[in-house]
């Protein structure tokens, strides 16, 4: 049997909100576009990204829509699959819960499939909490690492502050992480009572929203300062 010669579909990459806020307030025309094209999708959440989807466009039928979800429970072996209706030339659009697929997200797995696939890979433009933190800080832009989470264990946490401030101080590299939400005014607690009085520390939170919060300042000063970031989506980024 000869083998299908139709074009194999593409894998979009689809940001999404960093929050409540209006989709088309932060995201461009484009996104509304793909959407009201794509009927097949790989996302983290189907609840929320059904919930998106609808914001976006609100006469596309639900019903319509096949969704597989790709998160920390989905088994490997199963993720090459959600890429079956590409290799039969349809598109299919990845959905994260918030900001960029791939970046600090498992959309990253099945993009890296999607390349050995040789299925064309197409990135939108959306907002990255990561890039537009950086953006704000005012810290070093030409050099900089995104950590992740830090440990949970306390000293073992401390060490990795430390050592994030020596890599910092030693490369001249900004150095970012997050954390689970409900943790912010702990780790914001530990940064200022480990890091040295000189070091910078932007925090950003709530980016994009009304309530959004952007501030830089050495740990002397921060140590001044009273802060409330409990269960809000926050980045930190330190440079010694």
């Amino acid at each position: 049997m000869a083998e299908n010669t139709f074009p194999k579909g593409k894998l979009y990459l689809i940001p999404t909100t960093l929050g409540e806020n209006e989709p088309l307030e932060v995201l461009p025309i484009s996104i509304k576009r793909v959407i009201e094209e794509i009927d097949y999708y790989i996302v983290e959440n189907e609840k929320s990204a059904r919930r998106f989807i609808k914001k976006i466009s609100p006469r596309k039928s639900q019903p319509n829509l096949f969704i597989e979800v790709l998160n920390k429970y989905t088994e490997p072996d199963v993720i090459p699959t959600f890429l079956q209706p590409c290799l039969e030339g349809i598109n299919v659009g990845v959905l994260s819960e918030a900001g960029c697929p791939g970046i600090a997200d498992p959309g990253a797995d099945v993009v890296g499939i999607a390349h050995e696939k040789n299925i064309k890979v197409v990135p939108l433009v959306g907002p990255s909490s990561i890039l537009l933190a950086m953006m704000a800080s005012g810290l070093h832009g030409q050099n900089f690492a995104f950590n992740g989470y830090l440990p949970i264990d306390a000293s073992e946490r401390k060490k990795a502050i430390k050592s994030l401030e020596r890599r910092s101080r030693d490369l001249n590299q900004t150095q970012i992480f997050i954390e689970t939400p409900y943790r912010n005014d702990k780790l914001f607690a530990e940064l200022v009572n480990t890091l040295s009085a000189n070091t910078f520390l932007c925090i950003a939170c709530d980016i994009t929203l009304s309530s959004e919060f952007i501030s830089t300042k050495k740990i002397s000063d921060w140590k001044k300062t009273s802060l409330d970031l409990n269960k809000r989506p926050a980045i930190f980024i330190l440079q010694g």
